[in-house]
């Protein structure tokens, strides 16, 4: 099996809090962790859910009664929830409306911890506090009505820029990598039936809005994207032929992005062991310079990791390890093994 490879660990972690957090994962990854996230505890275990909760209490938004609720279908078929539409009140100005995501306060908090740690040599002095946020797609596609999208978006992605801005003021750049999670824009890519209504022009906005988000983060600051299918009931919505579209998006964000980007991560299900899957890497048009990491790590699964790995291997010369996506639904008492299965992969066992 190959050796050094690079541990990357998508966002969320089942575990109480940052600090054992960034304790927990440096012990078991040592020096194959490059980049260390909180663990997005707390407020922010479901992923964008508490951004539902802000949008239901904020004094311009009010839930859409004039449109079904939307029902979140997962590949299985299963409805995992339902969830009502948001949109702006009568009278509300969507260009003045201001949005606090709480992702500025949350980064800020944890880095004091992870700065603390890493002067007590418990994190790595080369290791980055990795801040994971999600696009403005994100928001936008899971909570807010059809009807009010074109308002809502511009709004999201300015209060998202702020909260970029207060990280960059508040945290040491060379300390700093900022992760920005793709799952919307990869389900809309993929024609999921409850983004049936995507624009005609949706591949052009969507690289666009990759790329400003990415162009919100400073050069000196390390810049990632995670591209996901996303995982409710901690399993994909949507079950993907092979790595195309995935590469599509790659490709066409790095297209239009005016800065270097860091690394990439793809997400493998379980079962793809084969070559079909992973052929569309081939056309993958990244720098030298990005790390691309495979998603391939999966739960007491060693020898599936290790066919995956070598699959992945005919395709990609190098790249890194890690699951699809983040573990914030996943059971805690998984949480040992699966960095168990991290460190195997990449070659610290």
């Amino acid at each position: 099996m190959a050796t050094n490879r690079t541990a990357h660990l998508v966002g969320s972690v089942p575990l109480p809090d940052a600090e054992t957090v960034f304790r927990t994962v440096s012990r078991a990854l040592g020096s194959s962790a490059r980049r260390i996230p909180d663990g997005e505890t707390g407020d922010r275990s479901r992923w964008i859910w508490f951004q539902r909760a802000m949008l239901g209490s904020h004094p311009d938004m009010e839930v859409d009664t004039d449109i079904e609720p939307f029902q979140v279908v997962q590949w299985d078929g299963r409805i995992v929830r339902e969830t009502q539409w948001m949109k702006f009140k009568d009278g509300a100005d969507p260009s003045k409306t201001s949005f606090h995501t709480g992702y500025r306060d949350a980064a800020v908090e944890s880095y004091q911890v992870f700065a603390r740690l890493q002067d007590e040599g418990v994190i790595g002095e080369n290791v980055r506090f990795q801040v994971s946020i999600p696009t403005p797609m994100a928001t936008t596609y899971m909570y807010i009505s059809p009807n009010a999208r074109a308002a809502y978006l511009p709004a999201y992605e300015r209060a998202l820029a702020d909260a970029i801005s207060g990280i960059m003021d508040a945290i040491p750049h060379d300390r700093l990598a900022i992760q920005w999670d793709v799952c919307q824009e990869v389900l809309v890519f993929e024609d999921y039936k409850p983004f049936a209504d995507r624009p005609s022009d949706y591949k052009q906005q969507i690289y666009d809005e990759l790329a400003r988000a990415g162009g919100l983060v400073p050069e000196d600051v390390e810049l990632g994207y995670h591209l996901c299918y996303g995982s409710p009931a901690d399993e994909h919505l949507i079950m993907p032929k092979d790595m195309g579209i995935l590469v599509e998006i790659a490709n066409g964000l790095t297209s239009q992005l005016t800065r270097r980007l860091d690394f990439l991560h793809l997400p493998v299900p379980k079962d793809r062991t084969d070559a079909g899957y992973f052929e569309p890497l081939l056309s993958l048009n990244v720098s030298a310079e990005t790390e691309v990491m495979l998603g391939l790590v999966h739960f007491d699964d060693a020898e599936g990791d290790a066919a995956r790995m070598a699959t992945a291997s005919q395709f990609l010369a190098s790249f890194g390890v890690a699951t699809e996506c983040g573990w914030g639904r996943t059971d805690p008492a998984r949480v040992t093994g699966l960095l168990e299965s991290h460190a195997r992969a990449a070659g610290a066992l």
